[in-house]
């Protein structure tokens, strides 16, 4: 059989579901991601020399993860950028996280898309990102 016969597997599902933050101060993220972001706290769990905390924003499938002990050590806290949070409607989510007492810049239009942006305490930084219904693709 020649090579152009020849039929791929099928890529078993794979899902991102969770994203680790490098922090300097876990308890202090974790306060700012659940009482100031309004993300669930799934757990805080102390295994070992082990400290997982893992927070989920409301309605998402991907968690993100913090802590101690694990591989976020070797990275530098506050090195993970661009990290899009996808609302149905941005001004309402800045203004609510802007109440909340967090930085977050104005909502910019960008041909549709908007954008507000914000950061963790120690430097994470996230999109807050609105694409609507009716955009398309060009």
């Amino acid at each position: 059989m020649s090579e152009n016969n020849v039929t791929a597997p099928a890529t078993p599902e794979m899902r991102l579901e969770v994203v680790m933050l490098p922090v300097a101060d876990v308890d202090r993220a974790r306060n700012f991601y659940v009482e100031k972001m309004g993300f669930n706290l799934d757990h805080d769990v102390v295994y070992g020399a082990m400290r997982i905390v893992q927070l989920t924003p409301p309605g998402s499938a991907c968690s993100v993860v913090i802590g101690k002990g694990m591989a976020s050590d070797s990275m530098t806290p506050g090195s993970i950028k661009g990290l899009h949070l996808v609302v149905k409607d941005a001004q309402q989510v800045r203004d609510l996280l802007a109440g909340r007492g967090i930085e977050i810049s104005e909502v910019e239009d960008m041909g549709g898309v908007k954008y507000a942006h914000l950061s963790d305490p120690d430097g994470n930084s996230w999109e807050i990102q609105e694409i609507p219904s009716n955009l398309t693709a060009p």
